[in-house]
């Protein structure tokens, strides 16, 4: 769109990117004039998405300043682990502001994980002392490839039953039943979990790189990259499903996608946990390893330093490919003797022109990254100008 044409999504995503935050600077950023400027957002201030900020005065009157108004919605955030589950009540700012953590299986299947999910949805609002009203999206995190476009699991090793299931309709039904039965469904939005984290990660804490990947180690093995600030999913949501890379010396090795000799099914938490179980160390799972690496424990340690230096075999292609600013190892193994052994293998194998700038780091989000990029994922999307210009026409009836 040309500048001259910016309606009142492109205001908003000027506003809210910190690149005019006065109606001067719109003006210049936009040619739009002044009172195109002020109808544009009189509609903006309307909808209660933006507000007020007295800036600080250089020795005339202080100037006023526009602000995305981060407090008027919020998003319901929904991590699924393997295990577990994880939901979230979180401002457009990414605020958490009420939390709920059970124990959850995938493998019970949509209908049952969804449904429990939802039930959650009550209670946190109420902790929240948030209206159903303000509610403007769910986000889902899945541990499995997602078709973005539909929002469905394609082929998702660790999600039997889960495959081409219509998660969005059925996520909208259960809340409606729980929560608020409305005319609009509730956006739903579903992508994979690495994608979810690395976004999250780059968006809060590494704004400036430009090439950034993430690589969660859990149940299995997945990685986010982030490219330009938006994440990179490929054709059909399959980027960064580096656990089925095959290792060429370990075709003994049964991976859960029923393959042989896959990355996943020697390096990840579930093949740790399982060698830990064999070595006589009581481990059923990646939680298990991690509250072991916490503890110290010499067999975890050891198992999780030569799972790091099999991962970072894999992860010299990977950032010699995308040459990226930013390597963050995350999920249960992401601990010094995991992060020991990529760094080792990654600095002796890829050219030093490829490491010279990259930053190898665990997690800084921790728990809550997969939730935190939920809820960005669904703030960028309901915000964007396209959709925030449809869903303000919708609302007041007028077009900007």
């Amino acid at each position: 769109m040309p500048a001259n044409q910016a309606s009142a999504g492109h205001l908003l995503q000027l506003i809210r990117s910190g690149q005019a935050t006065t109606r001067g600077e719109l003006q210049l950023a936009t040619g739009l004039s002044r009172s195109t400027v002020g109808h544009r957002l009189d509609q903006l201030f309307d909808a209660g998405w933006l507000s007020h900020t007295t800036g600080t005065s250089t020795g005339g009157r202080p100037s006023v300043r526009l602000e995305f108004d981060s407090t008027h919605a919020v998003v319901l955030a929904v991590d699924l682990e393997t295990r577990h589950g994880r939901a979230a009540v979180i401002d457009l700012s990414g605020r958490i502001l009420a939390e709920h953590t059970a124990n959850l299986l995938i493998a019970d299947g949509p209908e049952l994980v969804l449904d429990t999910v939802a039930s959650w949805f009550p209670d946190l609002l109420a902790r929240a002392a948030v209206d159903a009203a303000a509610v403007c999206g769910i986000g889902l995190s899945v541990p499995g490839p997602v078709d973005w476009d539909t929002g469905r699991v394609v082929q998702p090793p660790i999600m039997p039953g889960w495959d081409e299931y219509p998660i969005r309709s059925r996520m909208q039904e259960a809340y409606a039943r729980q929560v608020r039965s409305a005319a609009d469904p509730v956006p739903v939005l579903v992508d994979n979990d690495a994608n979810l984290m690395a976004y999250a990660e780059q968006r809060y804490h590494y704004p400036d790189c430009s090439a950034f990947v993430l690589v969660k180690v859990s149940t299995g093995i997945g990685a986010g990259v982030v490219v330009g600030g938006e994440p990179y999913r490929g054709i059909d949501g399959g980027a960064g499903d580096i656990g089925h890379i095959r290792l060429h010396d370990r075709s003994d090795a049964l991976c859960m996608c029923g393959s042989y000799g896959c990355l996943a099914a020697v390096a990840s938490g579930r093949a740790i946990a399982g060698q830990l179980a064999a070595a006589g160390v009581p481990t059923s799972s990646g939680s298990d390893v991690r509250t072991h690496l916490a503890a110290g424990q010499p067999d975890a340690v050891r198992l999780a330093r030569q799972a790091g230096q099999r991962v970072g075999e894999v992860l010299v292609t990977v950032v010699t490919l995308l040459n990226p600013g930013v390597l963050v190892l995350a999920g249960d193994l992401a601990s010094t003797p995991f992060l020991t052994g990529v760094r080792e293998l990654l600095y002796q194998r890829a050219m030093p022109r490829t490491t010279a700038h990259l930053d190898v780091v665990t997690s800084r989000l921790g728990e809550h990254a997969a939730l935190t990029g939920a809820g960005a994922m669904v703030v960028e999307h309901l915000y964007s100008p396209e959709l925030a210009d449809a869903r303000l026409q919708a609302t007041t009836g007028s077009s900007s």
